[in-house]
């Protein structure tokens, strides 16, 4: 039998302004990335977060992103590598001191948009995530797309990586995320991202923008928080997950 995790990002909300539907979608997900107040999230609701998914016995993950609140992350930058390592170690920590005020430790470590997107090739990128990651706590669990430099960097480093596919998103012929500038880049048919998901975790396989079949063999999905109807589309996923027969669990082991 197949076991996968079900991972989201949130606690993206931030003063005045409530994104995403955290508190349904903590409900059917197994980790959540939680924002650490450079695209998104602020102390209180990092704490809420981290607490919503202690009560709902979801693991807590890191999810660091370049300091962009206006532009969500999602606008690339131009950072040095050094920039990216004292970036993601201070927002690491950040998440984890208000984790061990709830009586929750860390799993995993998840960059965000832009910064993940850049490092999926710029390998210096994926070094500094890794170093970061590592030199925080080296049995935290790196995510990062399959085939990419960030899961490399991870290795190298002997962090445990953990191959992520999105349900949502689209894919190029070359493994990687069609860029949300394009249309199409986010797949609204709940049945098609079922479908998507289903034969990411028993065949190893998606179905590329042009068509072709591409490898993409995953331990963790993710669906996104700030989707219009997140939360059913991920009750969705973990349903037909489980009436496939596959495990939905924590990729650390569900959490006590």
């Amino acid at each position: 039998m197949s076991t996968i995790d079900l991972n989201c990002d949130m606690g993206e909300s931030f003063g005045a302004y409530t994104i995403g539907a955290d508190t349904e979608v903590m409900r059917a997900i197994t980790s959540a990335n939680v924002a650490c107040g450079y695209h998104g999230g602020d102390p209180g609701v990092m704490r809420r977060t981290v607490r919503l998914a202690r009560e709902s016995r979801v693991a807590v993950g890191a999810h660091p992103g370049l300091p962009d609140l206006v532009g969500f992350g999602r606008r690339d930058m131009k950072v040095t590598p050094r920039d990216v390592e004292d970036m993601v170690l201070y927002q690491i920590g950040a998440l984890a001191a208000i984790a061990a005020s709830e009586g929750v430790r860390l799993q995993h470590v998840k960059a965000h948009g832009a910064l993940y997107n850049m490092a999926v090739r710029d390998a210096a990128l994926a070094d500094a995530i890794a170093r970061a990651t590592h030199g925080f706590d080296p049995s935290l669990i790196l995510f990062g797309l399959p085939g990419s430099e960030i899961v490399r960097a991870g290795r190298a480093l002997g962090l445990t990586v953990a191959s992520e596919g999105f349900a949502d998103r689209a894919y190029e012929p070359d493994g990687s995320l069609t860029p949300r500038s394009r249309a199409g880049a986010v797949i609204h048919d709940a049945d098609a991202v079922v479908r998507r998901v289903l034969r990411m975790v028993t065949a190893g396989t998606v179905t590329a923008t042009d068509g072709t079949e591409i490898a993409m063999r995953v331990d963790t999905l993710c669906t996104h928080g700030d989707t219009p109807g997140a939360h059913q589309l991920t009750r969705l996923l973990h349903d037909g997950l489980e009436r496939a027969g596959v495990t939905v669990e924590a990729i650390g082991g569900r959490p006590r």
